[in-house]
């Protein structure tokens, strides 16, 4: 006779069964699915040490055309500045590295390096505007025949002060006045000399680093396109830097003027020795007449110059 226990009877049995199978059935799942886990991870495994042996690869590689653009460079660059005063202009955020290779790369021209100018922070720092305007009315030489821009912008007339005593347009400058001027903008934190200013310049590098970022940055990337601007006024300049990305970065902002275009030669490799050897070629190219962009970022039209 099926009764009330019965049922009770059945019911547990049926629930002692699922249990008993789901159980059973989990510890198969999760045998399985252990397995597939562990080979999954062994592939990854694999294709881990695949990858980091190509990127070890690759790292070789790249020191290795480095090394080579290096140890071929002297061959290349042999003759093409025999006798050429060049000054290296380091804007703010500079690279020493790329400082330092592209004096090497001058050397290698047979150019005479008239002098090495740092700009710091504080000559870009908007705060720092009134002072820059003084600065420049009370240190111009008697024996600079050049006027000043007549406006407020303190970047723009201080770099014109310096590009007035720097470069060789303005041959009778004498060497007190340079040092003066230089003095006065080193003793107010605007740039520091890094290798002694010994004679004017008929052309000059620019080194740019990547943009500022900080909340005056836009004024700050303005303001070094202005330097590069009054500079270009005065000599042959070319401008090179670390690539073109980057919200006003300087030779992005100098390919889209086609004023400075048309003056101002720039090269987007600088961080490579290949972009070092470019912009001394780009110089070289420049003082013979010819005016490119080159390089591989944004508004480059080729990778270096076709003659120096």
């Amino acid at each position: 006779m099926i009764n009330f226990r019965y049922h009770v009877v059945t019911l547990t049995a049926v629930f002692l069964a699922l249990a008993v199978g789901l159980v059973l059935g989990t510890a198969a799942l999760n045998g399985t699915l252990t397995d597939n886990l562990n080979d999954q991870v062994g592939e990854l495994r694999k294709s881990n040490e695949q990858y980091r042996g190509q990127v070890q690869h690759l790292t070789s590689e790249a020191n290795k055309k480095e090394d080579f653009d290096r140890q071929l460079a002297p061959r290349i660059l042999a003759g093409t500045l025999t006798k050429r005063s060049v000054l290296v202009l380091a804007l703010p955020g500079a690279d020493d590295k790329a400082v330092g290779g592209t004096e090497q790369m001058l050397g290698y021209a047979g150019a005479t390096l008239a002098g090495e100018v740092r700009l710091t922070n504080t000559f870009t720092d908007p705060k720092n505007n009134d002072a820059l305007s003084d600065l420049a009315s009370a240190k111009l030489p008697v024996d600079i025949h050049t006027t000043l821009p007549n406006n407020a912008d303190g970047v723009e007339s201080s770099s014109a002060l310096l590009a007035a005593v720097l470069m060789k347009r303005h041959d009778t400058v004498s060497k007190d006045s340079r040092t003066t001027v230089l003095t006065a903008y080193a003793t107010g934190q605007n740039l520091i000399v890094g290798k002694a200013v010994t004679k004017p310049a008929e052309a000059v590098v620019v080194v740019g680093g990547p943009p500022a970022t900080d909340p005056d940055a836009a004024k700050r990337n303005a303001a070094a396109v202005t330097v590069v601007r009054q500079f270009a006024k005065a000599g042959q300049t070319v401008l090179a830097g670390p690539g073109t990305s980057g919200q006003g970065n300087v030779i992005g902002a100098v390919r889209g003027d086609s004023d400075l275009t048309a003056t101002v030669s720039t090269v987007d490799t600088l961080n490579l020795v290949q972009g070092q050897i470019t912009a001394v070629l780009a110089l070289s190219a420049q003082l013979s007449g010819t005016v490119g962009q080159y390089g591989l970022g944004d508004g480059a039209s080729q990778l270096l110059p076709a003659s120096g």
